[in-house]
């Protein structure tokens, strides 16, 4: 079984500084894109539900958390412009439905 090699420790004092940033900032960014896929699985859930009045509430949650994640670049913005407009549709769409039943 191949293991990763052990990453070697950075001699320069701005290596080892980058070092310890990167880690804070991957815990950050870690942090960041998990809850980004909870707000969007929040909105699917309640789509699926049929529930519209909860959907639209976490819609516009989620709106603002993803447009976060694309400021900070931690998505690209045209990802976080899709995934918008998909979740938009799907609300969009359970309002018409429940609007026609």
């Amino acid at each position: 079984m191949a293991t990763k090699p052990k990453k070697k420790n950075p001699r320069l004092a701005s290596g080892r500084k980058r070092a310890r940033q990167d880690v804070k900032l991957n815990a950050a960014n870690s942090s960041l894109r998990s809850k980004y896929r909870t707000a969007v699985k929040n909105v699917e859930k309640a789509v699926v539900a049929g529930d519209k009045t909860k959907a639209a509430e976490l819609f516009a949650k989620a709106q603002s958390i993803v447009d976060t994640i694309s400021d900070k670049g931690i998505f690209h913005k045209n990802k976080a412009a899709r995934d918008k407009s998909r979740l938009a549709a799907k609300v969009k769409a359970l309002a018409t439905a429940q609007a026609a039943a």
